[in-house]
């Protein structure tokens, strides 16, 4: 068997190799893209084990911070290269004994590392390598002042990266500050077309989407993930699905980590079918055998969709997608089937179902939508949200930086 020497032998998009030749990167891609291989192989290339942490990556939840930690240690078997996962939820004590071990990687959500920073027990000064991954939900979750305080601590002499599926005007202003002249990577069109899933949709009354959401799970064979827009409804369908006989799991934002860890071993293990989640609880999640995605309720972005219904079809394999649209969303739904290249099964057409919207909504629709088309000419319709992350009291907006001269070079593992 011939022996690969190089990263183009990996099969690897040629563009995506510029991390190789040390170059800053602003990724523009969604979920399945396989965008963790691209900025860990080269990571995992240029590390020297045993010199202290070399590489952070920061991830927005926990979920995705594992995941990105079991792909960067397959890609690290017997390299003598070791990782440590830093997040919120899980005991000081654990992540003490995983940095004793002097990882020359970590990958980090936000506010726990920062937590450590303050105590002492990581230092950044070998820092050479910095990746935000999934920065779009970083920003959108309060961590944008929090990435600003974690880069300062780095090294000015580093190679960062950037992965978002959107581009927010604040995102930008963070990579113009941080980055050397960053090589742009965008995801073309067709490859958000989802061109393996089989998209349909259905707009009905949203007090009837319980019934259909039954009907099109007992005809689905294999793994099924439902996305909600909000907590309270991701418990409302887990108790209907879970009374109706099915075997589900759900994964919200107010769960401990013990019972998400707990949720999706089930899922993962196949002791549960369906699992409901919101979107930023879902994130990391990625299990081949996912053969439906059933949007129960319409998302807020376009690039949302695509995140959701790339958690099916995954390693080439083939998936269905089914959204239920409210009476009250089609004006967002339209604006998203805009999006997207491929036909969508129009399942109100193949069901025989009409749409009898009320003229007071069809009213409320038009003028959503002008209202979403005039924010795209004048300011950004991405708004910031300060959302509470990991069960940690954020850093007051008005506290300053705290610079390296800061920290103590004595204590440091």
């Amino acid at each position: 068997m011939k022996k690969m020497t190089k990263f183009t032998e990996l099969g690897l998009d040629k563009s995506l190799l510029d991390v190789l030749e040390g170059n800053d990167v602003i990724g523009q891609a969604h979920t399945g893209t396989g965008k963790t291989a691209a900025y860990a192989l080269p990571m995992l290339q240029l590390i020297i084990p045993k010199q202290g942490i070399q590489g952070v990556i920061m991830a927005p939840t926990r979920e995705l911070a594992l995941q990105i930690t079991t792909e960067i240690n397959k890609f690290a078997r017997n390299t003598g290269i070791k990782t440590a996962t830093i997040y919120g939820g899980q005991g000081m004590g654990i992540q003490f004994d995983a940095l004793r071990k002097k990882p020359e990687i970590l990958v980090a959500t936000p506010g726990r590392l920062i937590d450590h920073l303050k105590r002492g027990t990581i230092k950044l000064n070998d820092v050479k390598h910095v990746v935000l991954d999934e920065a779009d939900v970083m920003l959108d979750m309060g961590f944008i002042d929090d990435i600003q305080f974690i880069l300062d601590l780095t090294p000015d002499e580093r190679n960062t990266s950037l992965w978002s599926a959107t581009m927010p005007p604040e995102i930008m202003r963070l990579a113009e500050i941080n980055m050397n002249v960053p090589k742009r990577i965008l995801v073309d069109s067709d490859d958000l077309s989802g061109n393996r899933i089989q998209q349909s949709f259905l707009v009905i009354r949203d007090k009837e989407k319980p019934k259909f959401l039954l009907d099109f799970i007992h005809g689905n064979i294999g793994q099924c993930i439902v996305f909600c827009s909000t907590k309270i409804r991701t418990r409302a369908v887990g108790k209907i699905l879970s009374k109706s006989g099915e075997k589900c799991v759900i994964i919200e934002g107010d769960m401990s980590q013990h019972k998400r860890e707990e949720s999706m071993g089930r899922f993962r293990k196949s002791k549960s079918d369906i699992l409901v989640a919101t979107d930023v609880a879902a994130r990391g999640i990625d299990i081949p055998q996912v053969a439906l995605v059933i949007n129960y309720d319409v998302p807020n972005q376009d690039m949302i969709y695509f995140h959701r219904i790339g958690r099916t079809a995954r390693a080439g394999a083939k998936g269905r997608a089914i959204t239920l649209v409210s009476y009250s969303s089609v004006g967002e739904w339209n604006e998203i089937k805009k999006q997207t290249s491929v036909k969508m099964t129009d399942l109100n057409e193949k069901l025989g179902i009409k749409i009898k919207i009320p003229d007071p909504l069809k009213r409320q629709g038009r003028m959503r939508q002008h209202f979403r088309q005039s924010n795209r000419t004048t300011k950004p319709f991405y708004k910031k949200r300060v959302i509470a992350r990991d069960q940690y009291d954020r850093r007051k907006k008005n506290a300053g930086y705290v610079k390296r001269s800061n920290f103590s070079q004595k204590k440091r593992w």
